[in-house]
């Protein structure tokens, strides 16, 4: 079993959440999306859509994690080839995973469904959620993310502090700094300060992408933006050693995992 699974990858080294599994809903050869990030490791997005639908069956999701070996979780998270939320099965998943798991569960959202009712309710039932920001403004969004047409900077602000005001877990704001936004990274902190989340995330992207990876330098001078807040960064956290259950389905989601 340990080199079938078509919806689980991993547990792959995570800087944020440890051993980290993943579990994919949208499972795709073509990435399924409602952004287009230039530095996404798993390229460009082939399928624009803010529609949910369930593309994995919850049964079948189910049953692979009802098959895992005895490997190091510290988190099951929702990730892979798009963006989780846009899967209208994620919160039965996540309600299945619970009745058959311990572990604690982790959704790694872009927040442009955040908005909606449905899918705040869905991320309520998540231990962790981690929902991207990496603009201040419309004209940032879309620059940085080049989102559908339906999704705008506001309606990302309003669904984040809306979940914010409800949610009973951790709450993170996820910021990947290029050379697009780092120079108004004073500018997207005060957004964050508005959100108030738990934790901010600073990333920028070391694994193989479009993009390249700003320097440690260059994080270490944005970090002082965020001083109020609780703030941890890419290059400040040791990855932990995993595991890994399928690598080739681990890399088609991920990209490279050292």
């Amino acid at each position: 079993m340990r080199n079938s699974y078509r919806y689980i990858y991993g547990p792959v080294p995570s800087w944020r959440l440890g051993s980290s599994l993943g579990v994919d809903l949208i499972s795709r050869e073509d990435k399924v999306c409602s952004f287009d990030c230039g530095y996404c490791q798993i390229g460009e997005t082939k399928v624009f859509s803010d529609k949910r639908q369930v593309l994995v069956p919850t049964e079948d999701i189910l049953k692979e994690i009802k098959t895992l070996p005895d490997v190091r979780i510290d988190y099951i998270t929702f990730s892979g080839r798009g963006e989780p939320t846009l899967a209208a099965n994620l919160g039965e998943v996540i309600t299945g995973i619970r009745k058959i798991r311990k572990e604690k569960i982790a959704v790694i959202t872009n927040s442009s469904l955040m908005s909606r009712h449905d899918v705040r309710k869905d991320l309520a039932l998540a231990d962790f959620v981690m929902a991207k920001m990496d603009a201040h403004c419309a004209e940032s969004l879309l620059k940085v993310n080049k989102p559908v047409k339906s999704v705008t900077f506001a309606t990302i602000v309003d669904g984040i502090k809306k979940f914010k005001s409800d949610y009973k877990g951790k709450l993170a704001l996820q910021i990947m700094f290029t050379a697009k936004n780092k120079d108004y990274a004073g500018d997207i902190a005060s957004v964050a300060k508005d959100i108030g989340p738990d934790e901010v995330q600073i990333n920028t992207p070391l694994r193989p992408s479009a993009e390249k990876p700003l320097s440690r330098q260059d994080i270490d001078a944005i970090k002082p933006y965020f001083k109020d807040m609780k703030v941890i960064s890419v290059y400040d956290i040791e990855k932990t050693k995993t595991d890994i259950i399928n690598k080739e389905a681990t890399l088609k989601r991920r990209g490279s995992h050292d």
